[in-house]
Protein backbone atom coordinates (compact mmCIF):
# COMPACT_ATOMS: atom_id res chain seq x y z
CA UNK A 1 0.00 0.00 0.00
CA UNK A 2 3.25 2.51 0.71
CA UNK A 3 3.34 4.94 -1.91
CA UNK A 4 0.26 4.39 -3.52
CA UNK A 5 -1.20 8.10 -2.60
CA UNK A 6 0.73 10.66 -5.25
CA UNK A 7 -0.52 13.35 -2.97
CA UNK A 8 -0.87 13.23 1.30
CA UNK A 9 -2.97 15.52 2.28
CA UNK A 10 -0.30 17.18 4.96
CA UNK A 11 0.07 19.29 1.60
CA UNK A 12 -2.74 21.18 0.96
CA UNK A 13 -5.61 22.35 2.10
CA UNK A 14 -9.10 22.35 0.91
CA UNK A 15 -10.21 26.25 0.31
CA UNK A 16 -7.98 28.23 1.66
CA UNK A 17 -4.67 28.29 3.57
CA UNK A 18 -6.24 28.95 7.04
CA UNK A 19 -4.61 25.95 8.38
CA UNK A 20 -1.29 26.36 6.89
CA UNK A 21 0.10 29.07 9.19
CA UNK A 22 -1.40 27.43 12.49
CA UNK A 23 -1.83 24.09 13.91
CA UNK A 24 -3.22 21.63 11.60
CA UNK A 25 -6.39 20.89 13.99
CA UNK A 26 -5.69 16.73 12.58
CA UNK A 27 -2.31 16.75 14.29
CA UNK A 28 -3.71 17.67 17.22
CA UNK A 29 -6.14 15.40 17.60
CA UNK A 30 -3.62 12.85 16.30
CA UNK A 31 -1.37 13.72 19.24
CA UNK A 32 -4.62 13.48 22.08
CA UNK A 33 -6.05 10.32 20.44
CA UNK A 34 -5.02 6.40 20.33
CA UNK A 35 -4.49 5.47 16.37
CA UNK A 36 -7.99 3.82 16.36
CA UNK A 37 -9.30 6.78 17.53
CA UNK A 38 -7.79 8.84 15.12
CA UNK A 39 -8.90 7.01 12.20
CA UNK A 40 -12.37 7.05 13.89
CA UNK A 41 -12.31 11.00 13.96
CA UNK A 42 -10.84 11.15 9.88
CA UNK A 43 -13.76 7.98 9.30
CA UNK A 44 -16.42 10.35 11.25
CA UNK A 45 -15.14 13.54 9.25
CA UNK A 46 -15.73 12.57 6.35
CA UNK A 47 -19.54 11.21 6.91
CA UNK A 48 -19.89 14.60 8.15
CA UNK A 49 -18.65 16.56 4.50
CA UNK A 50 -20.19 13.92 2.69
CA UNK A 51 -24.00 13.69 4.75
CA UNK A 52 -23.87 17.83 4.63
CA UNK A 53 -22.58 17.92 0.96
CA UNK A 54 -24.76 20.85 -0.93
CA UNK A 55 -26.72 21.26 1.89
CA UNK A 56 -25.07 25.02 3.20
CA UNK A 57 -26.43 27.96 1.85
CA UNK A 58 -23.53 28.53 -0.55
CA UNK A 59 -24.38 25.57 -2.08
CA UNK A 60 -20.87 23.79 -1.13
CA UNK A 61 -21.24 20.48 -2.91
CA UNK A 62 -17.74 20.39 -4.29
CA UNK A 63 -16.54 22.14 -1.73
CA UNK A 64 -17.90 19.22 1.27
CA UNK A 65 -16.91 16.27 -1.56
CA UNK A 66 -13.19 18.14 -1.44
CA UNK A 67 -13.00 18.32 2.19
CA UNK A 68 -14.42 14.75 2.60
CA UNK A 69 -11.64 13.75 -0.10
CA UNK A 70 -9.12 15.60 2.15
CA UNK A 71 -10.02 13.55 5.51
CA UNK A 72 -10.09 10.55 3.09
CA UNK A 73 -6.27 11.34 2.21
CA UNK A 74 -5.63 11.49 5.64
CA UNK A 75 -6.68 8.50 6.47
CA UNK A 76 -4.98 6.61 3.69
CA UNK A 77 -1.96 8.02 4.63
CA UNK A 78 -1.89 6.81 8.85
CA UNK A 79 -2.90 3.23 6.83
CA UNK A 80 0.89 4.01 4.81
CA UNK A 81 2.50 5.36 8.31
CA UNK A 82 1.55 1.41 9.71
CA UNK A 83 2.89 -0.16 7.11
Amino acid sequence: MKGENSTHADTYQVNGTHYKSDIQPWNAMKSWMTEDEFRGFLIGSCIKYLARAGKKENNSLKSDILKANHYLMKLLDTLDESV
